[in-house]
């Protein structure tokens, strides 16, 4: 499980409402899909290569290794989503192909436990020789993570064996011993999956080895710097620009680090790994650690959609502030890595703060990334799009004007799949004394609650709208304490507990509402979180969006696209007192709200580039949609961030 406080991923079901749509996408078109993508079969995608690198490699078919050095990857992660779309939905056909697919991985894995196909196919010399820029414990990580999912969907030893197997061969290989490699991976990863792998066989080892590559990072004399005279390199790859080392959070000890630095995702997938071994060894300056970067994280580099890593180069964070619209990374594997920090932190400390930003960047960043057909995808997620500027700039060439099948370095559709079929992670923590409600979403749930089976159904429509009803159905009467979260982005919710109201005076912490009573057959506890449309102001460090306001309501950001709204959408206005409405249209983009109002366009009073007159301004209807669904009715102009007059 992502963490100990997890519910089963069978205990709980998610059968109407939008995430239950995404998730239901996923399983039935997005897995399937990607299956056959990774097999080469998708007319017009960019080839993978990845399940026939691992055929040649188990000796089923003779070639060559085609793709990037952490191609298998890939695999992983959509072994691990396929596993969780198991968990809760078995499907034989989906069972089967696994079972094949794993017999290759076991026969492709060398007897001391190594597995890497880019190694074994290309460059067998390199073993472990250049951890800063090779990915092996990266990948190894990743089907750590697929083992451990596969096994507790399935109950098979298949996969997890083989992961048990090169987890041996990685504790042999690495540590301070004197025949040991006393490195660490340039790509976090492999740190969380072994607190995975730890948890699940009970091998406690596995966490330890967990915290040496934690506590060894950025340790004086910096292993990279030796292995980098050793490959003879004269200067680091461009893509770590100005950052050095840091650009892999290796300059320095993780517990010094202040603000995230480098590389978006392996700050994030590091952040998850320093939360788990925070809880797990437990270690106190750890949590510290984490609670620092979070801060400085969410005080000074996050986008309004939940996005992070503003910088193309390297996929990676800029300065504070240094927040660009139009030139944004904002990976969509960086936002999932900064859902599973924010589900850890949660385990650390129960505040609403961090289920704020899990939801910020799940309901925009994540869900961006994915059409509304399963099919194509997003790599990154700009808060501007001028299609014309992005297909000509070098500054912006990393940008695609509208998702595509597949992608050569496709680390993020199969990242997509797995968070959201094991949705059931992030929503809920069981705890020694009860139930925590992070996100709101219509499900029905099963959870031990005093030694006493208890189910729970929630029913919501949520995130169109903020009222929520929660139904406790306990075997017998028994008491524990229900923590429900209160929205930031709420400013008046309510509650009633079996129709009375809630006096929240004494009964809220750290933006959770406590209920803790003996609870019996029939109880109901109803919630409101009005949900009002909201302007929402950049700090005035962030220059980017000076004089503009973004539109939100709910978790949901908005957006304006050139489909609605015509082209030049830097020339809409929103004058500070327009009123805006929202209304849901069930046949638009699947069904969705949408937000309207009065607005103007300026228009040049010439054709001369600089003039002394003043612009004209004729009226205009502004009509923004949710920016996670923007790019689905063409190419075209999208704004998250409107002129305000």
């Amino acid at each position: 499980m992502t963490s100990p406080t997890c519910i089963a991923l069978p205990k709980i079901r998610f059968e109407r409402g939008f995430l239950a749509g995404r998730a239901q996408l996923v399983r039935d078109v997005v897995i399937p899909f990607q299956w056959e993508a990774l097999n080469d079969r998708v007319p017009g995608a960019e080839r993978s290569g990845t399940v026939n690198n691992f055929q040649i490699a188990a000796g089923e078919k003779e070639g060559k290794f085609h793709g990037y050095w952490f191609q298998d990857s890939d695999l992983a992660k959509w072994i691990e989503a396929a596993s969780f779309g198991l968990a809760t939905h078995p499907d034989a056909a989906l069972d089967a192909e696994l079972d094949g697919i794993i017999a290759t991985i076991g026969k492709a894995q060398q007897p001391d436990g190594y597995l890497d196909t880019y190694i074994q196919l290309k460059e067998p010399h390199m073993k472990w020789a250049n951890l800063f820029e090779y990915h092996e414990l990266y990948i190894a990580g990743h089907f750590i993570e697929a083992g451990v999912a596969h096994f507790e969907a399935t109950g098979k030893r298949t996969l997890l064996a083989i992961v048990c197997k090169l987890a041996d061969m990685i504790e042999r290989t690495f540590g301070l011993g004197a025949e040991q490699i006393p490195g660490y991976c340039g790509h976090e990863e492999v740190e969380l999956a072994l607190v995975k792998l730890a948890r699940a066989t009970g091998e406690k080892r596995y966490a330890q080895l967990a915290a040496y590559f934690i506590n060894q990072r950025g340790v004086a004399p910096l292993y990279y710097e030796a292995e980098l005279k050793r490959l003879k390199f004269e200067k680091l790859p461009v893509y770590f620009h100005a950052d050095g080392w840091d650009y892999l959070q290796g300059s320095r000890p993780v517990r010094d680090l202040v603000d995230p630095v480098g590389h978006s995702v392996r700050m994030m997938y590091l952040a998850t790994a320093m939360a788990d071994l925070a809880l797990a060894l437990p270690d106190e300056s750890l949590r510290k650690s984490c609670e620092t970067l979070w801060d400085n994280l969410t005080r000074y580099h996050l986008y309004i959609t939940g996005g992070i890593g503003s910088e193309w180069m390297g996929e990676k964070f800029a300065e504070r502030y240094d927040l660009p619209n139009d030139r944004a990374y904002a990976e969509s594997c960086a936002g999932i890595g900064l859902v599973f920090w924010a589900r850890r932190m949660l385990d650390l400390s129960l505040r609403g703060a961090y289920a704020d930003v899990m939801e910020r960047a799940l309901y925009n960043n994540v869900l961006a990334g994915m059409a509304l057909d399963g099919k194509t995808f997003f790599y990154v997620n700009p808060l501007e799009m001028r299609p014309a500027e992005a297909k000509r700039r070098y500054d912006q060439h990393y940008i695609k004007t509208q998702r595509v099948p597949w992608f050569g370095c496709a680390c993020c559709p199969p990242n997509i799949a797995r968070t959201l079929t094991s949705l059931g992670y992030h929503t809920h923590s069981v705890l020694p004394d009860g139930l925590a409600v992070h996100l709101y979403a219509d499900c029905r749930l099963e959870a031990t609650m005093g030694g006493k089976k208890t189910n729970f159904a929630l029913h919501t429509d949520y995130p169109w709208d903020g009222a929520v009803k929660l139904e406790v159905s306990p075997a017998q009467p028994v008491t524990f304490t229900l923590r429900l979260r209160l929205p930031g982005w709420c400013t008046a919710p309510t509650a009633k507990l079996n129709g009375t109201a809630v006096d929240f005076a004494a009964k809220v912490c750290d933006g959770y509402l406590y209920l803790a009573r003996e609870w019996r057959a029939g109880d109901v506890v109803t919630l409101d979180f009005p949900m009002t449309i909201q302007r929402i102001r950049a700090h005035p460090a962030v220059h980017h969006d000076a004089g503009c306001v973004a539109l939100q309501r709910g978790p949901m950001v908005f957006c304006v696209e050139q489909a609605d709204n015509g082209a030049q959408l830097g020339q809409l206005r929103l004058p500070k007192n327009a009123p805006l409405t929202a209304r849901f249209e069930a046949g638009f983009l699947g069904g969705a709200l949408v937000i309207e109002g009065p607005g103007q366009r300026v228009q040049a009073p010439s054709d001369e580039l600089y003039s002394t007159t003043e612009p004209t301004v004729t009226p205009a209807t502004i009509k923004a949609v949710p920016y996670c669904l923007w790019n689905n009715r063409g190419e075209g102009e999208m704004r998250v961030w409107i002129r305000e007059s």
